[in-house]
């Protein structure tokens, strides 16, 4: 039961304190728990209750009269302090990264509630939106926080995932340089009989080979033996940092199914890369 309030205006608009600084602790907590989370930090869970509440007791200072800038200084000095609290300062990278994925997840948050907020208190007669007599509780909004935060972890676990076997290759051959967006597919173990080089694919809208100047290697698939049309690279250079050489390049009639990619990498690469 809430036992501090604060009048406000004329209205006698009652703002229970102790209730608010309880449901900001609890946000502030879901907030830095998916930060943790998110960039796998090593965090004791104490240590995250501890920034939560240096940002759920800091809201007490909002109700003094503060100009905008002011108010913006003040809640960017409180995210910083939350930050250093709850995952201490390391080096400035360490430090910029968890307080931009702070913002991000209380951007996420917040939009999804003000969502939901919008959807539930809102109805329209074509494009005027009316507030409607139905409010959503603030506890309830605190149970559909963490559903919240669960789906925007798993959304970006999935994507950082899924990224991190994105990569700029420049290919060089013939005197000249093709530019791809290759993909790391683990999948791909394909080497050439001969010389054992390892053979990564591209498609074949993005050079043109005729048999005369291919070296051919075969390979199975699940159903079918087949020949591939492949070419010595004179190199190739992976992210303008990761230069390799002894490479053969298969050209493939089928495209990709992956999002912009034109290239797959051969499995094995994956220590140079990595």
């Amino acid at each position: 039961m809430s036992f501090l309030y604060y009048y406000c205006g004329g209205d006698n608009t009652k703002i229970y304190v102790d209730l608010v600084i309880f449901l900001n602790i609890a946000m502030d907590f879901l907030l830095l728990l998916s930060v943790s989370i998110i960039l796998k930090r090593n965090i004791k869970i104490y240590r995250i209750i501890l920034g939560s509440i240096v940002g759920g007791i800091s809201i007490i200072f909002l109700f003094i009269s503060l100009n905008n800038f002011l108010l913006f200084i003040f809640k960017l000095l409180i995210s910083i302090l939350m930050v250093i609290v709850t995952f201490s300062f390391k080096n400035i990278k360490y430090f910029i990264n968890n307080l931009l994925y702070l913002y991000l997840s209380s951007i996420i948050l917040g939009g999804g509630l003000y969502l939901i907020d919008i959807q539930i208190n809102y109805h329209n007669n074509g494009f005027i939106f009316m507030d409607s007599s139905f409010s959503i509780n603030m506890v309830v909004l605190l149970f559909i926080s963490p559903i919240i935060i669960y789906y925007y972890i798993k959304s970006m676990k999935k994507m950082k995932n899924k990224y991190n076997s994105f990569y700029k290759v420049d290919l060089y051959w013939n005197n000249k340089v093709y530019k791809f967006i290759a993909f790391l597919d683990t999948g791909n173990r394909l080497y050439d009989p001969y010389k054992h080089r390892p053979v990564i694919l591209i498609n074949s809208s993005d050079i043109v080979l005729d048999y005369d100047n291919s070296i051919i290697v075969p390979y199975k698939t699940a159903s079918s033996n087949s020949i591939l049309k492949c070419f010595a690279a004179d190199k190739i250079v992976i992210d303008n940092n990761y230069e390799m050489k002894n490479i053969l390049v298969g050209v493939s009639n089928k495209s990709f199914d992956i999002e912009g990619v034109n290239m797959l990498l051969h499995n094995d690469l994956i220590g140079g890369i990595k």
